[in-house]
């Protein structure tokens, strides 16, 4: 039965034909749950009492405790299984908590992870920390290696491919679908970081992801004032992840969930205008002689443009520029020219960040020479112009130095 709006009509997004920004306005929203009311409820609570003895030992009610769940967190992971179309959603403390809950989901010791070499770094050293105690063995891939590459360096002991498409930095497109046929013929899980696309830009399930991880402090809540994360799963995956998630006693408070919900309303609206801000500042920077490249797929000479224009709806606010040689102290002047640049690490806020960062041997510093520096930017909501003008002081300064 449709659940009906305090209008009398049926909650849009409980149609599977509803347009993407419908979805976002209406997933996980049942006014007439809560006598007509826009916005769900905030929940604040950990004890959920029961009418008899019979329920509170039976456990017939759908809320037995707040960690387990609350109309509050249930109307986010509502929401976001909407979007994802998996089988079920669970949302964590922060993006990392997320990705260690996903592996943890598919890994045990003595199993052996393959995990791209431009992975987000925290994660790096969680393989390389925690997971190697556990006796889990982890290979690093090129972050543009194909199924073949792939097939290589597998082991009888494989049980998971870990994927960001495209990586942290250096933003290499992988071919998903590709490397999840591989992995299934198998019975290899295959994980994805997809906070960079969002599902509105990429559908990781569609592609065969076994487990899709969200950063919801960047592009979900979107206003850089949120620590929170989520999973989706496949059905294949999904009661292993829903267990350890109750088992870890993973919970996000309810106000955190409440910013999440609220940004994830104009989530597409920002997306679009990220993407052309992005792709604005992107074709400028491509004119300047301090610049050797720009890493973002949206543009032609990248690697993994055709993978990009087949497989993604769009591009997000988040890009690297590979500057030609210049000394610290030069790359130093050019941050701290900036004015409208933050410098600050995360993203997908309203604002613009600056960051730098090493460039892998394995990675776009092979063909773009020695010396070379990374500076990640984040292209927020500001106009365009302003962030032009922002960064050409930046270069004079750069120069100068």
């Amino acid at each position: 039965m449709a659940v009906k709006s305090p209008h009398g009509g049926p909650v849009p997004a409980q149609s599977a034909t509803a347009g993407q920004n419908t979805r976002l306005v209406h997933a996980g929203r049942q006014p007439a749950a809560y006598h007509g009311f826009v916005n769900p409820p905030i929940y604040h609570g950990s004890t959920v009492l029961s009418p008899t003895a019979q329920d509170l030992l039976n456990r017939t009610q759908p809320y037995i405790y707040g960690r387990r769940g609350t109309p509050t967190s249930e109307a986010l992971e509502l929401a976001l299984k909407q979007l994802e179309g998996g089988t079920g959603v669970v949302l964590c403390p922060s993006g990392l908590s997320a990705c260690h809950l996903a592996l943890l989901t598919c890994l045990k010791p003595g199993d052996h992870l393959l995990m791209t070499q431009g992975c987000y770094g925290p994660v790096r050293h969680l393989c390389d920390g925690l997971l190697r105690r556990l006796q889990i063995k982890t290979t690093y891939y090129p972050p543009a290696a194909g199924p073949r590459e792939i097939a290589a360096l597998l082991t009888r002991r494989t049980r998971a491919i870990y994927i960001e498409s495209p990586n942290s930095n250096t933003f290499e497109v992988q071919d998903v679908a590709a490397i999840s046929q591989l992995a299934h013929r198998q019975g290899i899980a295959v994980i994805a970081d997809n906070s960079w696309a969002t599902p509105l830009f990429f559908r990781p399930h569609e592609h065969g992801v076994d487990l899709s991880i969200q950063a919801g402090t960047k592009y979900i809540a979107g206003h850089s004032d949120v620590m929170i994360g989520s999973v989706s799963a496949s059905a294949r995956c999904w009661p292993q992840l829903k267990q350890l998630h109750g088992d870890l006693g993973l919970c996000v408070g309810p106000d955190d969930i409440y910013l999440a919900l609220r940004g994830l309303r104009t989530l597409g609206v920002r997306l679009r205008e990220h993407q052309r801000n992005a792709l604005t500042i992107a074709n400028w920077l491509m004119q300047r002689q301090e610049v050797q490249t720009v890493l973002y797929p949206a543009l032609e000479h990248c690697a993994g443009h055709q993978i990009w224009l087949r497989d993604f709806q769009g591009a997000s606010g988040l890009l690297s520029i590979v500057l030609r040689p210049f000394p610290p102290q030069a790359i130093e002047a050019f941050l701290n020219a900036l004015k409208l640049f933050g410098l600050g690490y995360s993203w997908g806020g309203f604002e613009s960040l600056a960051v730098p960062f090493l460039l892998d041997a394995q990675g776009p510093a092979a063909l773009v020479g020695k010396g070379c520096t990374g500076i990640r930017l984040h292209i927020g909501l500001e106009d365009p112009a302003d962030l032009i003008a922002d960064l050409r002081a930046g270069f004079s300064q750069l120069s100068a130095a």
